[in-house]
């Protein structure tokens, strides 16, 4: 194998780009079940089933024993680990399980987390946002009336998740503010896998307006009371959605 500064594929990837690809396609057999607990792998199997370097193939397993997925041992090799022992909040691991057929289970469990911290970042961002974060709400929930109508899920999407994490970090909580990531992958899964109405719910929006409005007068009852009700909305949108082909 050439030196890893220099390795290619015949499209030209980059090493960069290489080891998210192994990352992604191991992560993605791993969530799966493809690669079940307790299988072990080497990195020579990684170079020869990928045809990558062998720095490419310690990286994509470095990150993934990161995220708790992998474990090296020396005499055993790179070890599959129990789900207990991932990261499950980690932003790829939600990516890869979204990506799997398991992704109804996994928007259950993110909708539940879900409803245990938006609605108390609601309260707390009525008690704490500055007026950035008030007009930054209100662009967003005018830009997802804007692109509702004009059926651009996408920018929707976009305008919902730029909402949300402009809340979590009005909170004034960095820990509730890291959550956006989260929020932000449960969003994106309902949408990239036609899990949400293919024109958005008005009432949701209508809902999100209301949390903006409750922030901005600094009323966090308004505030919790909305942001409970948007959530109660998409589990509802979920268990009426047909799960796609």
């Amino acid at each position: 194998m050439c030196d890893d500064a220099a390795v290619t594929t015949s499209s030209g990837e980059s090493p960069h780009r290489l080891h998210q690809s192994v990352r992604d396609a191991l992560g993605r057999q791993i969530v799966s079940g493809e690669l079940p607990t307790g299988a072990v792998l080497t990195l020579e199997g990684i170079q020869a089933t990928y045809d990558v370097s062998r720095p490419v193939a310690r990286e994509a397993i470095r990150v993934l024993q990161a995220m708790g997925m992998v474990a090296t041992r020396r005499r055993v090799g790179i070890t599959v680990l129990p789900r207990q022992e991932w990261n499950v909040f980690d932003p790829l691991v939600i990516r890869w399980r979204l990506d799997g057929e398991g992704r109804r289970e996994q928007l259950l469990s993110l909708s539940e987390l879900r409803r245990g911290f938006e609605p108390i970042a609601a309260r707390l961002a009525a008690e704490r946002a500055e007026p950035e974060h008030h007009g930054a709400l209100a662009r967003s929930v005018a830009d997802m009336v804007v692109h509702a109508a004009s059926g651009d899920l996408e920018a929707y999407l976009e305008a919902d998740t730029a909402f949300h994490r402009v809340l979590l970090n009005a909170c004034g909580n960095e820990m509730l503010a890291a959550f956006g990531d989260l929020v932000a992958e449960l969003l994106a899964g309902r949408t990239h896998h036609h899990l949400m109405p293919a024109t958005p719910n008005p009432t949701a929006i209508e809902l999100h307006e209301k949390v903006a409005i409750s922030i901005r007068n600094g009323d966090p009852a308004g505030a919790e009371e909305a942001m409970r009700a948007i959530i109660d909305e998409a589990a509802e949108a979920l268990a009426a959605a047909d799960d796609p082909p």
